[in-house]
């Protein structure tokens, strides 16, 4: 082991002397700052024992780094003892328990040695990262973005080589200053959902068999090594009381994340750390003019990610998606519609006529069969969303967004919840918890009714099929981008507020490895979709739906029952708030299909079917888009108007709810009273401007 000691040269005041003690051999550096020197008050130091003295502090160094063979010794600086002890391993950090991690990486091999970098942010140690061979990177025409490096990973970054004496000096620097700060663990690699539950089931019985935080390593990068059957953790985990439990709550999470992907946990964690490093390196590697030593999947990468190309690339893909879902979805669509229709004639001539019939007629199958009729279109919209999920082409799409967050304050962290938001907004709301800035999370939760989730979707495919047949997929796609931006724009304004008004704070995006889609995994998150769609069929819709056929089929005066909807209490209820409502053109039938949306948007279409309900010349019912189109209150302004509104308007009760818990009363009541003023103008607009442009 050598001993070093650090004094000033007395002929030279510009410069250090770094005299090794026990080999007698000198060098020197350029002083790069005014205290650092030991003063010979360490206690290995042999001034310091000439003096009596002793060491104020020892700090004990954990060095690591592939391909880098460091010998151990010792290091007096400042007011320093500084012990560097070499790993050829990161498990050698389990026994030593290191006051600081210095990591050192090759800049010639990236993204091979960055890799350990992401197990040691899951140990929850204080961590310098020191690039070695920067300079041969630098003569390669490439360079690197240290500090928004450092940023992103949460630790600092130095342009610093063990081996070179000024480099060593700002390693000791940056080692002294950091060992006086607290530890901060703001950036966590992100392992996607299904891998972070298991994580959070092991960690939970980790935490169960001890009652202290652990000195060296945490209960999360403890519950990563067990997913990757990492054998030298097991002594740890036998320490516990529990330690059944917690290698059982491993395996079964194992298992699920094998049964659902069809990979290994071990090489899941493994993708999503490559990921990591990668999202890293495409915000903070500058290349140079020769990129031949590109591989495939990065020069693809380069290309979705592009500034130019990535935004229109995305445009066309979600284009296609929503072209397939009209395309694909018209056949199945036809033949349900073809199906409630024979039902209904076929129980107007089996039941008598009265309450009974009209109900299981006019109420249930019209109610039901108008939003049932749209689930083709719903399983093929969410497959092809699956199949991009699942290639990792939505984590482009988000790393694309990640730009234009930060332009309003939030990064691409915010922008991930909202993509959940396309399926529902209150599991949306429950990811945003995930965002470390209080303001940061709490703007995102306000953002996310802004999206368009999927109980929007079957209005939307409603109107589209019925007012805009030669341009389903554009204007589709045009309501969930008009949602997007006008989040965003949200975002920029509320960001220029008391309450939200603060900078915004870096992360990384992951970039996961290019997959191929699994029939099984694709088909299990589309069956999640379609069984929530489902179960609000069976209770929700079917409810509501005989509801609003009672209020429509008993008038007031309780006379001529089902003869004059008008005058029944419905149109009671849709006529009040008539006055507010007529300068965006809707009749008191779409207000009565707007207040039965409050609780489930799934509800307009269902309200909507039992209203506006037509027979053809055989007597078998019209399709609603038919009768829509055939109704004289409607138009394109009309329709667009209408899917504004339900875009904009009033979040689902669960939605409130879910708002209510997480960011309080005030804000859950502003996002109620905001929603509604925005959707009213807009619709207002798209009602007046659009007759002028068409």
């Amino acid at each position: 082991m050598g001993v070093f000691l650090c004094e000033f040269e007395s002929r030279l005041p510009h410069q250090v002397r770094i005299r090794q003690i026990d080999a007698g051999s000198d060098f020197f550096c350029i002083r790069n700052s005014m205290d650092i020197v030991c003063k010979g008050n360490c206690a290995a130091c042999p001034l310091a024992r000439e003096k009596g003295e002793k060491a104020e502090k020892c700090i004990k160094v954990a060095v690591v780094g592939i391909g880098f063979d460091v010998p151990d010794e010792t290091v007096h600086f400042r007011d320093y003892s500084i012990n560097f002890i070499g790993l050829r391993e990161i498990s050698g950090i389990l026994d030593i328990e290191p006051d600081i991690v210095l990591d050192l990486v090759d800049a010639l091999r990236l993204e091979d040695t960055l890799y350990p970098v992401t197990k040691l942010i899951d140990m929850d140690l204080k961590v310098i990262m020191a690039f070695q061979n920067y300079r041969k990177l630098l003569q390669t025409g490439h360079s690197i973005k240290m500090e928004r490096l450092s940023l992103l990973l949460g630790m600092p970054v130095l342009d610093a080589d063990y081996n070179d004496p000024l480099g060593r000096m700002g390693i000791l620097g940056a080692i002294a200053e950091l060992y006086r700060k607290p530890l901060v663990k703001d950036v966590r690699v992100p392992y996607g959902q299904d891998i972070e539950e298991a994580v959070e089931s092991i960690s939970a019985a980790i935490h169960r068999g001890h009652s202290d935080p652990w000195l060296c390593f945490s209960e999360r990068y403890l519950s990563l090594r067990l997913l990757e059957h990492q054998d030298y953790i097991l002594p740890y985990i036998h320490s516990l009381p529990n330690a059944d439990e917690v290698l059982a709550v491993a395996r079964k999470s194992h298992d699920g994340l094998e049964l659902e992907f069809g990979e290994a946990s071990e090489v899941l964690v493994a993708k999503a750390r490559r990921g990591f490093v990668a999202g890293a390196l495409q915000e903070t590697l500058v290349h140079g003019k020769d990129s031949s030593d590109h591989s495939f999947s990065q020069k693809l990468d380069s290309v979705l990610t592009s500034r130019w190309l990535g935004f229109p690339i995305m445009v066309l893909i979600l284009f296609g998606v929503f072209q397939l879902t009209f395309t694909l979805g018209a056949w199945p669509q036809g033949w349900i519609e073809q199906g409630v229709n024979a039902l209904c004639v076929f129980l107007n001539s089996s039941l008598p006529e009265g309450w009974l019939s009209s109900m299981l007629v006019d109420g249930v199958i019209q109610g039901v069969g108008a939003v049932i009729s749209f689930l083709p279109n719903i399983v093929i919209m969410f497959f092809l969303l699956s199949l991009l999920e699942d290639s990792g082409y939505m984590s482009r799409a988000a790393f694309l967004m990640d730009k234009t967050m930060h332009l309003v304050g939030l990064h691409g962290r915010s922008f991930i919840p909202m993509l959940i938001g396309f399926g529902c907004n209150v599991p949306a709301i429950m990811a945003a918890k995930n965002i470390d800035n209080r303001r940061d999370r709490a703007l995102t939760m306000l953002m996310i009714p802004f999206m368009s989730c999927s109980a929007r979707l079957p209005v939307y495919l409603l109107f589209v099929s019925a007012f805009f047949p030669g341009y389903k997929a554009l204007v589709m796609m045009s309501m969930y981008v008009i949602g997007i931006l006008l989040s965003i724009l949200f975002a920029f304004v509320m960001k220029h507020t008391k309450w939200f008004r603060k900078g915004d704070e870096d992360y990384v995006q992951e970039l996961p490895p290019f997959r191929m889609p699994t029939w099984r995994n694709s088909g299990m998150h589309v069956w999640e979709r379609v069984s929530d769609y489902l179960k609000k069929i069976s209770t929700v819709i079917l409810a509501s739906s005989v509801v609003i056929w009672a209020l429509e089929y008993f008038p007031v005066d309780r006379t001529e029952r089902g003869q004059k909807p008008e005058e029944s209490c419905l149109a009671m209820v849709g006529k009040a708030v008539e006055p507010l409502m007529r300068p965006l053109g809707f009749d008191w039938k779409m207000n009565v299909a707007l207040l039965t949306g409050l609780p489930a948007k799934e509800a307009i279409v269902s309200t909507m079917g039992i209203l506006y309900h037509a027979e053809g010349e055989d007597g078998s019912p019209k399709s609603l888009p038919v009768v829509l189109r055939e109704e004289g209150v409607f138009n394109v302004a009309t329709a667009w108007a209408f899917m504004l509104f339900v875009l904009l308007y009033f979040p689902c009760l669960a939605t409130v709810s879910a708002l209510r818990k997480e960011v309080g009363t005030k804000w859950a009541a502003f996002t109620v009273v905001n929603s509604l003023v925005l959707a009213w103008v807009l619709a207002w607009l798209a009602a007046h401007l659009i007759p002028l442009v068409i």
